[in-house]
């Protein structure tokens, strides 16, 4: 009888529930529980493992660069990162208030590990979120213009709850990109969230956009009320020697 239970949970893709009456059965603790708490233990076991396989493919959707985490980023005063300010921020309701976070700073000193830490803490509480580098984006949103499946891309896009653009700014932003942009923006604006990293102050983002009135608009979309990290210091690369995968 047991047998076909487990039979039956498997091919009902039951699997939390499956693992956990095949060790209750293999180790003898059946019989330490009562009906009622078997039965807890074994729906306890289903929504873990349902809940852990969800966080598995929000993460893999993501398409993160590094597998960061809030807990190791190092808060060294001469970076000038406040934890408080990253705590605050990793318990993500910025993104139900669709507000933005914009982290400037010098090449590798830790931005797209400090934007990923965030983005993983967004995935970990049932948000959806994508990263990508920010030249290669657009690079990909020009051969949809191409190819007919612009839209497509775009729509994919908004319905993204926190969109990690790592790079900004690291080339100029030519006349179809820059539309691009545009509508990207103009689609997520006070709907949806946006990380945004780049070596370039803010202040200088205009001149990277190009076209004023399109980089007000952008920029005003962007930039207002959004919540600010200004990296400092010596490229943690060169400081520690080591692959960005570590931690920062």
């Amino acid at each position: 009888m047991n047998t076909s239970t487990l039979d039956k949970l498997r091919k009902m893709k039951f699997f939390g529930m499956f693992h956990a009456f095949k060790s209750s059965m293999e180790t003898g603790k059946t019989n330490d529980y009562t009906a009622d708490e078997l039965l807890a233990h074994l729906v306890d076991a289903e929504w873990d493992d349902r809940q852990n396989r969800r966080i598995e493919r929000t993460i893999q959707y993501a398409k993160f660069r590094y597998k960061a985490s809030v807990e190791d980023v190092h808060y060294h005063a001469d970076r000038s990162i406040d934890r408080n300010q990253i705590m605050r921020l990793a318990d993500c309701t910025f993104i139900d208030r669709n507000e933005n976070i914009l982290v400037t700073g010098s090449t590798g000193i830790g931005k797209s590990y400090v934007a990923s830490a965030i983005g993983y803490q967004a995935c970990m509480l049932g948000y959806r979120v994508f990263y990508a580098s920010t030249p290669k984006l657009f690079a990909k949103l020009k051969m949809a213009k191409a190819d007919g499946s612009y839209m497509k891309e775009l729509a994919k896009l908004e319905r993204t709850q926190l969109l990690i653009l790592d790079d900004f700014g690291i080339q100029p932003f030519d006349a179809q990109s820059r539309a691009a942009l545009m509508e990207l923006i103009e689609d997520r604006h006070g709907k949806t969230s946006l990380i945004i990293t780049s070596q370039l102050p803010v202040s200088k983002w205009f001149e990277v956009i190009g076209e004023k009135t399109v980089a007000d608009a952008i920029l005003d979309r962007i930039v207002h009320d959004a919540h600010r990290i200004e990296l400092k210091g010596e490229s943690m690369r060169r400081k520690r020697n080591v692959e960005p995968e570590t931690s920062y």
